[in-house]
């Protein structure tokens, strides 16, 4: 087996803000990166038109281009129905932005999918989704949604009810590994009508969890990266460690997605640990073998 895709990185796992994290991104090796654009610097809001032209003519002097952005909202996703017109209308700007910047992928979390579908909760992601991916599909993009949260049969079985692809996937083996306990390579094919971008990510499940500790439903605590990132690092449920040393089986999964067609980014997250830059330099390289065949 022998990768072709480009390898890319989540400038925020850094943890040193967008321009230093553009740079060192270009330091490990990087291609591509990703981008939070929720808040601060990257809010939509706070970039005009020219300091959208000033940053992607910075990231193109860098020779990077943007994987994705992150247009993850955070709290119940879209599970609650009041707070949805700002969500969506706010997500549908973060879509504006990323395509300022030349890519047409945002990753989200909408909030865990209901496994029963004449839920309430259902019908609510349902609306908010159905109206992201006409406006998404509309403008050439697509709404990525993580997986993790719900197995992947779930996940499949609510996306093949929406009536474009303008909301996909953003696949992550490590949160199936971590979390659902879902074997990634089977999401793979399962989910491979939807993938159209990925992360690179590894972790071990110590036991079982409920999904809803982690990511957050209605009666329950909102999500919040800092507690996700908590959970990770602590190990009472799972880990996140550094690739390789996981219970994602990278043969599998980089086999699964050569299988399914997918040329689209591998994107390295590292949400925990005390020397981000190297991890991330050591991902590079562990993605950089399949690459070279070895």
């Amino acid at each position: 087996m022998k990768l072709t895709n480009k390898i890319g990185v989540i400038v925020d796992s850094f943890g040193v803000g967008v321009r230093e994290g553009l740079n060192k991104a270009k330091d490990v090796g990087a291609e591509g990166v990703q981008i939070y654009a929720v808040k601060g610097e990257m809010d939509p809001e706070n970039l005009s038109p020219a300091a959208r032209k000033e940053l992607k003519s910075y990231i193109d002097s860098l020779g990077l281009e943007i994987s994705a952005l992150v247009g993850d909202l955070g709290g119940h996703g879209f599970q609650v129905k009041e707070d949805n017109p700002w969500k969506v209308e706010k997500s549908k700007r973060i879509v504006d932005l990323a395509l300022d910047l030349g890519t047409n992928i945002v990753t989200t979390h909408i909030g865990i999918v209901p496994h029963d579908p004449s839920s309430e909760v259902y019908a609510t992601l349902h609306a908010a989704c159905e109206e992201l991916g006409q406006y998404a599909k509309s403008v050439g993009a697509y709404f990525a949604i993580e997986t993790g949260p719900e197995t992947a049969a779930d996940l499949k079985g609510f996306l093949d009810t929406l009536s474009t692809n303008g909301v996909s996937v953003n696949f992550d083996p490590a949160n199936m590994v971590m979390v659902t306990g879902d074997d990634p390579a089977q999401g793979v094919h399962l989910l491979k009508d939807y993938i159209v971008h990925t992360h690179v990510k590894d972790g071990v499940r110590l036991k079982e969890v409920d999904p809803r500790d982690v990511y957050g439903a209605v009666g329950y605590a909102p999500m919040d990266h800092d507690k996700i990132a908590e959970m990770v690092s602590s190990g009472a449920f799972f880990r996140e460690v550094p690739l390789g040393e996981g219970g994602v089986d990278f043969d599998g999964y980089f086999a699964a997605l050569q299988e399914i067609g997918y040329t689209g980014y591998l994107t390295i997250e590292r949400e925990v640990g005390h020397q981000p830059e190297q991890d991330i330099r050591k991902a590079v390289q562990f993605i950089q073998q399949y690459r070279s065949g070895s």
